[in-house]
């Protein structure tokens, strides 16, 4: 007589906590893989909050101060544009009007995205640390007083090449310090392009203009 073969105690012990095991892992997976949609949601709910620059930050300082700096650049290339009668002067006048409003266009763009007001109440320059002193008279580095602009509105001639070049080249050197500022210290891409290509492109001016202030000067 054939017996039947029976599973011993010993193989029955070793089977059950291999199921148990198993079922155990799966549970572990599922309440990992929970754990990770929940904190990856979270994470796509807190994280534009966090990269959207508020009122006081750089990136904010930075486009609202830049945008008061081009818009007198681009008023005083206005009146070289109108009042040269300089062909250099005149493109020159041209292309920095035409750049410098596209660029106020950003960045008041950029500000209203951020839902942030175009002005704000913080100093000029009061993003960059210890810039207290580089603010005179109210003016950021590089603007023209008051008194500049109404002489450089009555100018003509020579005179007026002579003082839109003068006058436009510190511009585009305090502009410059200031973009570089916002390069340093904002790790927002966008504001950190277009802070980069106003350095290639003033710096690239500022050559032109010691260029055309000698011939001028030497006329």
């Amino acid at each position: 007589m054939i017996s039947e073969v029976q599973p011993s105690a010993s193989g029955a012990s070793t089977d059950a906590p291999e199921a148990g095991g198993t079922r155990t892992f799966g549970y572990v997976a599922v309440a990992t893989l929970l754990v990770g949609l929940i904190l990856g949601l979270g994470a796509g709910l807190v994280v534009p909050g966090l990269r959207t620059p508020g009122t006081d930050s750089v990136e904010a300082g930075f486009l609202r101060d830049m945008s008061t700096h081009h818009a007198q650049a681009v008023e005083m290339a206005m009146i070289a544009h109108t009042g040269s009668d300089t062909p250099d002067i005149i493109t020159l006048s041209a292309d920095i009007a035409t750049t410098q409003q596209g660029q106020i266009g950003y960045m008041q763009a950029w500000l209203r995205d951020w839902d942030l007001s175009p002005t704000g109440t913080a100093e000029p320059m009061a993003w960059i640390p210890g810039s207290d002193g580089a603010i005179v008279n109210g003016l950021m580095p590089g603007m023209a007083t008051p008194e500049q602009m109404a002489a450089l509105r009555s100018a003509t001639g020579k005179n007026l090449d002579i003082q839109f070049l003068t006058l436009m080249r510190a511009h585009h050197v305090g502009g410059v310090h200031m973009a570089q500022e916002a390069m340093d210290l904002s790790d927002n891409e966008d504001v950190d392009w277009l802070a980069e290509s106003m350095v290639t492109a003033q710096q690239g001016e500022i050559q032109l203009i010691d260029s055309l202030l000698k011939k001028a000067q030497a006329s």
